[in-house]
C-alpha cells in the first residue's frame, strides 16, 4: 500500500501547497498588523510607542532610542504613513507571493527594526516565561521562508510564478534558486479557487472584527458574569414596596433589647433584581434602632447563616474583643452598652474581610436622641442608609458578590436603604413648612457621600454628638464611610425635591430619591417654558450650507457637518457614544435597520426611557423636528448609516416627512 497521494496529485504537489500555506498564513498575520496601523489609536499614539519603549532601557542602548525619537517626533505624520504603507505592502506581498526573495529579506530587517525600536532590545518579559518578543519571532519566520524558498524554488501558488512565465528574469527578484516552471507542481484550479475563497474569508473576518476584539474580554465565565450590571437587568416597573425609611418610635425603659438574627437571604437591590446577601434581621439595611441617650442597649445576636459573623456598633463604648467577637453558625452572643453619645451611627459586621461582609449587606443604623434635646421638634423623620453593591451575575436576575470590584471600588449600584432609585418611585412625604429631619448614615463600605437635596438648603446640619453644635444653611455636606450626620430641612413651597449623592457617578447608579412636599391632594406647579424665536435652528445654520434645490440626494459632506453641529457632542464624532450616558451609533440596530422608522422618529421627536440593545441611558434624546428640515434629518441619518463601518440602507427626505 502506498502512502503517497493519488497518481494525479504527486507528493511534491502537497509540499509546494504547504509551503504556500505557511507564507499565506504569515501574510494574514501581517494583514492584521497593517489593519491596526490604520486605526485612530495607532496614529494618536505613534510617537508615544517609541518613548514607551525607551523607558527603562539600559544606558548602553539609550542612544538607539534617542536617535529614533529625534528622527521620528518632528516628522511623526510622515513616519506614520511610511509605517502604514510599508506594513500594508509587506502584508499584501506575503499574501499573494510577490517578489518573495526580496520581500523575505526586507521583512526580516523591517521586523528587526520594529522590534528594536518600538519593542526594545529586551522585553517586556515575564519571569518564568520564554518570551522573546513578537518582532524576533517574525525575523525567525522570515528566515524559515528564505530557507524554504532557497530549497524549493518557484512556487506555482504565487504572483511570481505568473510573472516569470512572461519575464523569466523576474526570478532574480523572486527566487533564491531557479527551477524550471514546467517542474512546478500544482493542485487543480477548482481546489485553488476554494482555498483562495477561504483565505479571503479569513482575512475579511479578522480585519472586520479587530475593533471588537480589542475591547472584548476573554470569554471566561467570570468575565461573562461581571459584564452584566443589575441596572441593565432592572425592570421598568417600580419596586413593589420601598424600604420603610420612617424613624421608628423610641422604646421606653432603662434598657432596650435588640434581638437580631443573621441569615443568608436573597434581597432586592433594584426593581426585579436580587442579590445573595447576608443581612441583619432579614433586610438590607438591617432594622433601625431608636434609643435615648443614657439608655442601656442589650444586643442578642444569633447566627443562623452558614459562616461566622459579628456586629460592631459605632455608637458603643465597649471592649471590641468581648462585644464584637465572631460567632460561628448556630451560636449567639450577648453584650450590653450604654448609649452615651447622641447622633446617628452605623452598625455593621466586623468579621474579616470586613469589606466583603459589609458589601454583602451587613449594616444598619442606630439613632440616639439627646437626653436634653435643644433641637426644634421635627414633623417628619426619616433614616437613609447609603451603601454600595458590587455584583456579578449568578443566573438570570440573581446577582452575587464580586470581590475584585469591591477591592477596586467599582460599584454597580449606590443606593439609599439598599435598593436603587426606590424613593423616586415611592417618594418620602412631608407638607410645606414642616421640619423634615433626615438621619443619613453612609455604610459604604468604601465610597464617600456628598448629600444634597436639589432645590433646598439644609436649615441645620448636626455633625457630632453635641446637639448644640450645628452648621446652618448648608447646601451639600459630605458623609464619610462609617459616618452618620443629621440634616434638618424646612421647605416652604410644594414640589418634588430630589435628594442625591452629589457625586453624580453615584446618582446614576441609584443614589437618588424624592421628597414629595405638598398637602394632601395638592397639585404641583408646572414649569414656565416657552419657545425662543429661531431657537436651535439659528444656532446650527451658520455652520452648514443649505440643502441643494431639487429632488433629495444625500450629500455626505453636508451630512457630516450637520451631525457634527447637532449630534457629535453626545454621540461623539466617532459614533461611539459615552458609555452609560449616550448610546453608540456604531452597529446600532436602529441605524442599521432597513426600516428607518425608529431612527427617524428618534431624531425628529426625541427618545427617553427606552433600553437600547438592552442598556438604559439616563440622558434623554432631544427632538430636532423644529430645528431641522427633512433634508437635514435625512443627511444626518444617512451619515450615521454610512460612517464608522455602518452599512445601512440610505433614507430619503420623503421618508423623514412621513415621520413628522
Amino acid at each position: 500500500m502506498s502512502n503517497d497521494s493519488s497518481p494525479s496529485t504527486p507528493p511534491d504537489t502537497w509540499s509546494a501547497l504547504s509551503t504556500a500555506a505557511l507564507r499565506v498564513t504569515f501574510g494574514i498575520i501581517w494583514i492584521v498588523n497593517a489593519a491596526f496601523t490604520w486605526m485612530p489609536g495607532f496614529s494618536s499614539n505613534y510617537a508615544g510607542y517609541l518613548r514607551n519603549a525607551a523607558d527603562g532601557q539600559p544606558a548602553w542602548s539609550a542612544w538607539w532610542f534617542n536617535l529614533w525619537i529625534a528622527i521620528v517626533e518632528p516628522h511623526a505624520d510622515t513616519f506614520l504613513w511610511l509605517t502604514r504603507i510599508a506594513t500594508t505592502l509587506l502584508a499584501l506581498a506575503l499574501l499573494f507571493g510577490f517578489a518573495r526573495r526580496t520581500v523575505y529579506v526586507i521583512g526580516a530587517l523591517y521586523s528587526l527594526l520594529i522590534w528594536s525600536t518600538a519593542g526594545g532590545f529586551g522585553g517586556p518579559y515575564t519571569i518564568g516565561a520564554s518570551n522573546t518578543g513578537v518582532g524576533l519571532i517574525y525575523v525567525l519566520i522570515f528566515a524559515v521562508l528564505i530557507a524554504i524558498n532557497h530549497r524549493a524554488g518557484t512556487s506555482p501558488y504565487s504572483l511570481d510564478y505568473f510573472i516569470e512565465l512572461k519575464w523569466p528574469a523576474w526570478s532574480w527578484v523572486a527566487e533564491w534558486r531557479e527551477r524550471r516552471l514546467s517542474d512546478a507542481p500544482r493542485v487543480a484550479w477548482w481546489a485553488q479557487t476554494g482555498i483562495l475563497a477561504g483565505v479571503a474569508a479569513v482575512v475579511f473576518f479578522l480585519v472586520a472584527g479587530l475593533q471588537s476584539s480589542m475591547n472584548v474580554k476573554a470569554p471566561t465565565p467570570a468575565a461573562a458574569a461581571a459584564a452584566v450590571s443589575p441596572l441593565q437587568l432592572m425592570s421598568k416597573e417600580p419596586v413593589k414596596q420601598a424600604h420603610d425609611a420612617s424613624l421608628p418610635p423610641l422604646t421606653q425603659g432603662k434598657e432596650v433589647t435588640l434581638n437580631i438574627d443573621i441569615s443568608d437571604k436573597d434581597v432586592e437591590i433594584a426593581s426585579g433584581v436580587k442579590y445573595k446577601a447576608w443581612p441583619f434581621g432579614g433586610s438590607v439595611p438591617g432594622p433601625t434602632l431608636h434609643v435615648k441617650q443614657g439608655q442601656m442597649v442589650k444586643v442578642v445576636l444569633r447566627n443562623k447563616a452558614t459562616m461566622h459573623h459579628s456586629i460592631d456598633f459605632h455608637s458603643a463604648l465597649t471592649p471590641p474583643n468581648t462585644s464584637f467577637a465572631d460567632i460561628m453558625p448556630g451560636e449567639q452572643i450577648e453584650f450590653t452598652f450604654e448609649a452615651k453619645v447622641p447622633g446617628v451611627f452605623v452598625y455593621h459586621c466586623g468579621t474579616p474581610p470586613i469589606l466583603l461582609h459589609m458589601a454583602n449587606g451587613m449594616y444598619g443604623a442606630i439613632v440616639v436622641d439627646p437626653a436634653d434635646d435643644p433641637r426644634p421638634k421635627a414633623d417628619k423623620e426619616y433614616v437613609l442608609v447609603q451603601s454600595e453593591w458590587y455584583t456579578q451575575q449568578i443566573s438570570g436576575n440573581l446577582m452575587g458578590p464580586d470581590f475584585s470590584k469591591m477591592q477596586k471600588m467599582q460599584p454597580d449600584i449606590v443606593a439609599f436603604n439598599g435598593v436603587a432609585f426606590q424613593y423616586k418611585d415611592h417618594p418620602l412625604t412631608a407638607e410645606p413648612g414642616q421640619r423634615v429631619r433626615l438621619y443619613v448614615v453612609n455604610a459604604g463600605p468604601s465610597m464617600w457621600s456628598a448629600f444634597h437635596v436639589v432645590g433646598a438648603i439644609f436649615d441645620k446640619v448636626y455633625t457630632d454628638g453635641d446637639p448644640k453644635h450645628s452648621r446652618s444653611h448648608v447646601s451639600t455636606y459630605t458623609v464619610a464611610p462609617g459616618e452618620g450626620t443629621v440634616f434638618d430641612l424646612v421647605i416652604p413651597d410644594a414640589g418634588e425635591y430630589v435628594f442625591v449623592d452629589h457625586a453624580f457617578a453615584h446618582l446614576d447608579k441609584g443614589a437618588a430619591g424624592v421628597l414629595d412636599i405638598r398637602k394632601p391632594g395638592q397639585a404641583l406647579g408646572k414649569p414656565n417654558i416657552s419657545k425662543i424665536p429661531g431657537g436651535a435652528a439659528q444656532a446650527a445654520a451658520p455652520a452648514v450650507a443649505p440643502a441643494a434645490s431639487g429632488p433629495y440626494k444625500f450629500d455626505a459632506q453636508r451630512g457630516e457637518q450637520l451631525y457634527t453641529a447637532n449630534c457629535a457632542a453626545c454621540h461623539q464624532a466617532t459614533g461611539t457614544g459615552l458609555p452609560g450616558a449616550f448610546p453608540p451609533l456604531v452597529k446600532n440596530a436602529a441605524v442599521l435597520d432597513a426600516d428607518p422608522t425608529m431612527q427617524l422618529r428618534t431624531i425628529l421627536h426625541g427618545l427617553s426611557g427606552v433600553a437600547i440593545d438592552g442598556v438604559s441611558y439616563p440622558s434623554p434624546m432631544p427632538p430636532f423636528a423644529e430645528a431641522l428640515s427633512d433634508a437635514d434629518v435625512a443627511d444626518i441619518a444617512n451619515h450615521e448609516r454610512t460612517s464608522w463601518g455602518n452599512q445601512g440602507k440610505l433614507v430619503t427626505a420623503d421618508q423623514v416627512k412621513a415621520q413628522r
